[in-house]
């Protein structure tokens, strides 16, 4: 072993006694020595290791792109100090080639550093180049068998879309394993469903859509491979003759003409069964190749097919929490009001992982007096405990306004006293406002803000500016404190928005450039529909980078005066709770 950056001869003498490739890495994960047997296996010399990352330069995917840093185990193992083993690991040697290893790492001392890793590996199978396939319809060597296994792993699993993990899964056994794929499906009522007919010819994967589509029902009893699959019961091999008999069921009359179609002379059939259920079948078949499927390959398969359930178990679980997040968030979220002289919309647009659902919330609603109630809230946290609380502050808010014609500081110094009681709500961010005619026929508006970034107001003319009085501190912070009120005339065709900071807020960015650039593209867009307002401003001011969902009541007064409902008007006389 020689070793440029010259460790003590005790170390190089400890590497080279050792029979599996051997190469030491300090706690940045950099190489400081390297054995013979680790040159000789990587085809790569110690002055072209030493001082490289070891990671960066080795590691990389079966078909030879570079293993993300997140997910490098061995990586992992360097930066914890910990003992880690494993395999399915591929080496990028000298010559481009890659080598498949068994590994491990484990902490060492070697008196030099103070924190070390020495990582050891031997060759799982020969070299090979990235991506590189068997022919069609050849036999997999067991490296080649490995590879599509890690492969399956590493592609399936990086996927949360069902169809594109499917697609996935095509593209990775055709025409590896055979010329043809069928996928059938089994939908949530237990319907099947034909997802993909695909065929593999000339280096292209083509679709048979005429032989998609939904399927009978799966029968019971049926002895019948597809049906067998479909159940969860076995794998079986199948051919031609095995549905040229009396048809048992309607699955197997769609077989006998999948085989009339297709051509296959042969084929294998399994399940794909998760933990907990069965979620279809994968029917390999083979048409142009003409060897015959074996029980080998019927073991091959089943492991493709127990590692793609899982990728796919995992993609319906997330689309399931998706569903009940959406649903969620519609039923949480209310409906605007309909108020003579105002116009209104609002938005949500929630955060990139919609799995999540935030605290980020509006309302508006009309009160006993006449006066419209406007109100924008962020609830700490993104979990359904941040939702829960979302909806309890948002009710409370409600009964209080509703409930006492006071001014909106009032209202929300009793809400902040509530939310010590709201076992899901620990701080929470608001601004409450109230929008009224006053006596000379003018609209003022009055609110308070606890801790929330603030309104923005923008004329017709395109001047717009924040309203920065009547700002108090956060819900749950100073329950006792007594909250300001702030007040301001609301012209004719102006627009006044109400946000979250998910609008405004974003990495490398401080709060005054969200702050001016939402102001910017909110009074370029001053004279525009308010439909055509707010969606435009969600495209030109939310940040690309953002990973924080997003809530924002836009409303515009004028033509017309504002008016209490008719069928209140004499509740109350129109200056009252003011």
């Amino acid at each position: 072993m020689t070793d440029p950056g010259g460790p003590q001869e005790a170390v190089a003498r400890a590497l080279d006694a050792l029979g599996a490739g051997a190469y030491l890495v300090d706690e940045q994960g950099s190489i400081v020595a390297v054995n013979a047997r680790g040159e000789a296996l990587l085809g790569r010399s110690a002055a072209g290791l030493v001082g490289q990352d070891a990671h960066d330069l080795l590691h990389r995917t079966s078909s030879g792109e570079p293993v993300p840093r997140d997910r490098c185990r061995m990586r992992k193992s360097v930066l914890d100090g910990r003992t880690e083993q494993g395999g399915d690991e591929w080496l990028e040697r000298g010559d481009g080639t890659l080598l498949p290893v068994e590994w491990l790492a484990t902490p060492c001392d070697t008196g030099i550093r103070p924190s070390a890793t020495l990582v050891l590996f031997h060759s799982a199978g020969r070299p090979g180049r990235p991506g590189q396939r068997s022919p069609a319809g050849g036999r997999l060597s067991e490296w080649e068998r490995l590879a599509l296994l890690a492969e399956t792993t590493t592609l399936l699993t990086s996927t949360l879309d069902i169809h594109e993990a499917l697609r996935r899964l095509i593209k990775l056994v055709l025409p590896r394993l055979a010329d043809w794929a069928v996928i059938d499906l089994i939908g949530e009522r237990d319907e099947v469903w034909r997802f993909a007919v695909a065929h593999a010819e000339g280096g292209t994967v083509t679709f048979r859509e005429d032989l998609q589509g939904p399927m009978p029902p799966v029968p019971q009893e049926s002895p019948m491979p597809l049906s067998r699959a479909l159940r969860g019961v076995a794998s079986s091999l199948a051919g031609p003759r095995t549905y040229q008999g009396p048809p048992d069921s309607g699955i197997a009359v769609e077989q006998r003409r999948l085989f009339d179609a297709t051509g296959m002379h042969s084929a294998i059939v399994v399940p794909l069964r998760s933990l907990h259920d069965v979620l279809g079948a994968l029917t390999l078949g083979r048409a142009d190749q003409p060897e015959r499927f074996t029980a080998t390959d019927t073991a091959l398969l089943e492991d493709i097919a127990r590692r793609a359930s899982l990728a796919l178990e995992n993609a319906r679980l997330y689309q399931r929490q998706r569903k009940v997040a959406e649903t969620m968030q519609r039923h949480l979220l209310p409906k605007l009001p309909h108020t003579p002289g105002l116009s209104m919309t609002a938005r949500y647009v929630p955060a990139p992982d919609a799995s999540q659902v935030g605290g980020d919330w509006y309302d508006a609603f009309t009160l006993t007096d006449g006066a419209t109630a406007l109100a924008v809230g962020d609830v700490v946290g993104h979990d359904l405990d941040a939702a829960a609380g979302m909806a309890q502050l948002r009710n409370m808010l409600r009964a209080y306004a509703l409930s006492q014609q006071k001014p909106p500081s009032k209202v929300v110094e009793w809400l902040d006293r509530a939310t010590l009681d709201i076992a899901e709500v620990s701080m929470a961010t608001l601004v409450f406002a109230r929008m009224r005619e006053n006596a000379a026929g003018r609209c003022e508006l009055s609110w308070t803000s606890a801790g929330h970034p603030p309104p923005l107001l923008v004329t017709h003319d395109g001047v717009a500016r924040y309203l920065t009085d009547g700002h108090g501190v956060l819900l749950g912070v100073a329950p006792e404190q007594a909250r300001p009120d702030a007040m301001a005339e609301f012209p004719p065709g102006a627009t006044l928005l109400l946000y979250t900071d998910g609008l405004i807020e974003s990495p490398g960015h401080s709060l005054g450039e969200g702050l001016d650039h939402l102001r910017r593209h909110a009074a370029s867009l001053a004279h525009r529909p308010l439909e055509s307002f707010i969606d435009q401003l969600l495209a030109r001011a939310r940040p690309p980078d953002n990973d924080d969902d997003v809530a924002l009541l836009a409303v515009r007064y004028g033509p017309g005066p504002l008016r209490p409902r008719p069928h209140l008007a004499g509740l109350h006389p129109p200056d009252a709770g003011g």
